[in-house]
């Protein structure tokens, strides 16, 4: 738990204090939600304004992280979808993968939809469990890496109550991934 802390500390602070509206996803929010592993790297959703961009490079020092040019954020912002940048912490090796929400309206979703919970007394918001879900499914059927399959069985038996599976299957539906997710559902309950 002192590494997602320190994940927090290193990333989600910073990106909260200047006011952004953004989520916690991917392998931290599988381990919030779901069954612990290691990981070192967060996952971000964040909506960063070009005007903010100057100040959130300054909340990310060149002495303390690896970090783009702004004209790389300006260019991965613009991206209608998959706008991402890196973000690594040179003393921890701690990397945030961040995203831009661009166009899509599973983002623009993700982002209305997003709670606060308190973790390890750090508030942090995190998207409905069903986009961590779709996301996972989604890199699972591109890149058919099993920390995601593993992750979304966690989730899925771990906050099965709390899971809308009206939506998750409608979703998984309009996604082309609904045969993926009756699968890890059955996986889920054996």
């Amino acid at each position: 738990m002192q590494d997602q802390i320190n994940l927090f500390s290193n990333y989600v602070s910073k990106i909260g204090s200047l006011g952004l509206e953004y989520f916690v996803t991917g392998s931290v929010a599988g381990i919030v939600f779901g069954e612990p592993r290691l990981t070192h790297d967060i996952d971000l959703v964040v909506k960063l304004p070009k005007s903010m961009i100057v100040s959130f490079l300054d909340s990310f020092p060149e002495s303390e992280y690896y970090r783009p040019p702004e004209e790389t954020i300006i260019q991965e912002i613009g991206r209608t979808s998959r706008g991402h940048i890196n973000l690594i912490h040179f003393e921890s090796g701690f990397k945030g993968d961040i995203y831009f929400p661009g166009r899509e309206a599973i983002q623009k979703w993700g982002l209305e939809s997003r709670k606060k919970i308190l973790v390890q007394g750090i508030e942090v918001y995190f998207p409905p469990l069903e986009y961590v879900i779709l996301f996972k499914l989604k890199y699972l059927k591109e890149g058919g890496s099993d920390k995601h399959r593993r992750d979304i069985i966690g989730i899925l038996r771990v906050s099965s109550e709390i899971i809308n599976l009206l939506t998750l299957h409608e979703m998984a539906k309009e996604l082309g991934l609904d045969i993926e997710l009756a699968e890890l559902i059955a996986e889920s309950k054996e």
